[in-house]
């Protein structure tokens, strides 16, 4: 039976590698018989079929092509061309400037360029962006990780969910949680970079400060940083977000509202 509840299940959280028990960024939502595979890092294709087939998705959507987001897309093609996947049509994927020519470079190993547009259907995102799939509305904004990197707002009939992807504190991010039901915020950073550099990720405190601004219901912390544990980053951004706070802890599935 289709659930119309909006649902968030982590299928892993890790940065910048694998580990033994947490695949790298991936999140399938969940809503109204809609599922978007959102980010695909390494690991998650093989915990995203616990739940659905690839044939069996609405969308993937990418924040960035940092690797540790993005390279499960990689075997996800081959799964779609040349195994036991049946696409009806293409998936659509929304990604980043540049999304098929980087996965058609790597998947390329003849003078014929590989097919990917026969496994995707790629939209390129831009500042704003905003795409209707199935019952789920989502919305993309530019934010700051040095590279071109998006968050994206998931609408519901039931509720909200803002994911930031890879970003610093910035005010895009902001405006796109604004009294947003999740906030599923990247907490990479064990402290600030020194001055001169240029900041790119989040601490636990600024992702804190990033739900208190937006008027955030709960905030899930994620991608966290070698440099921390998982309690302790959530015990940090519990010090600066009056509300309830979580670790995107691998195979969770989170309600939402």
């Amino acid at each position: 039976m289709t659930s119309d509840l909006l649902r968030l299940t982590v299928l892993g959280s890790a940065t910048p590698y694998a580990s033994v028990d947490n695949p790298c960024s991936g999140y399938l939502v969940a809503g109204g018989g809609t599922r978007v595979w959102m980010d695909a890092g390494s690991g998650t294709l093989a915990q995203l079929q616990r739940y659905v087939r690839l044939d069996g998705l609405d969308a993937i959507w990418l924040s960035h092509l940092h690797a540790d987001h993005s390279a499960d897309l990689l075997t996800a093609y081959y799964a779609a061309l040349y195994a036991d996947v049946r696409l009806p049509a293409p998936i659509p994927l929304y990604g980043p400037p540049g999304t098929a020519d980087r996965l058609a470079h790597f998947l390329t190993n003849t003078s014929a360029r590989s097919p990917v547009e026969a496994a995707f259907d790629v939209h390129e995102l831009y500042d704003g962006h905003r795409a209707r799939v199935g019952s789920l509305t989502l919305t993309s904004r530019a934010v700051a990780h040095g590279i071109p990197a998006f968050a994206v707002r998931v609408d519901a009939p039931g509720g909200s969910l803002v994911y930031s992807g890879d970003t610093a504190p910035c005010p895009a991010l902001t405006e796109l949680a604004a009294g947003c039901d999740v906030l599923l915020c990247e907490a990479e950073s064990d402290r600030p970079p020194a001055d001169g550099e240029e900041r790119v990720h989040h601490t636990p405190e600024d992702a804190g400060d990033t739900a208190s601004a937006a008027g955030a219901g709960r905030l899930i912390v994620t991608h966290v940083g070698r440099a921390l544990t998982p309690a302790g980053a959530v015990a940090r951004a519990a010090s600066r977000f009056a509300g309830p706070v979580a670790h995107a802890d691998p195979g969770t599935a989170f309600p939402i509202p």
